[in-house]
């Protein structure tokens, strides 16, 4: 099948997508697009973690047929924003499987609450797994961009 829909912000299209192929492997294998991570391709770590019309959704649980005339935004389509700066600035970036989820679902925090407390960031944070950090730094990070 062809698979129409927009990306970042722009019209994007792929050919001989298989129905059931995952919105992740579209995305990074056939529109160039690797800053969504392949983790766990069950859902569980958010390192895949887009949004599809306004919608953070894990991409390796969405079936490229459900994004076909869909709005999608992957974490480059949010770069160079507060949320990435804070992260490099407070040294939350290790390994970077993470990073990815991890930056669309602040932004996502910070787009429906500017000045959330603690319990809130991690309740917001609470489906993304980090194997690095020990999460400080990425608390860390969110509270500087909340500043910022």
């Amino acid at each position: 099948m062809r698979l129409n829909c927009t990306v970042n912000g722009e019209a994007r299209q792929a050919d001989d997508v298989w129905a059931g192929e995952s919105l992740l492997y579209v995305l990074r294998e056939r529109l160039g697009l690797p800053g969504s991570k392949n983790a766990c391709e069950q859902g569980e770590c958010g390192s895949c973690t887009v949004y599809m019309d306004g919608t953070p959704v894990c991409a390796c649980l969405v079936a490229a047929g459900q994004a076909e005339g869909r709005d999608v935004v992957t974490v480059e389509g949010i770069a160079d924003g507060p949320v990435q700066q804070a992260f490099l600035a407070a040294g939350a970036v290790q390994c970077g499987f993470c990073t990815p989820g991890l930056v669309v679902a602040v932004h996502d925090l910070l787009a429906r609450d500017s000045a959330p407390t603690d319990p809130e960031i991690r309740e917001a944070l609470a489906g993304n797994l980090c194997r690095c950090t020990g999460y400080e730094k990425i608390l860390d990070a969110v509270r500087l961009a909340v500043q910022r």
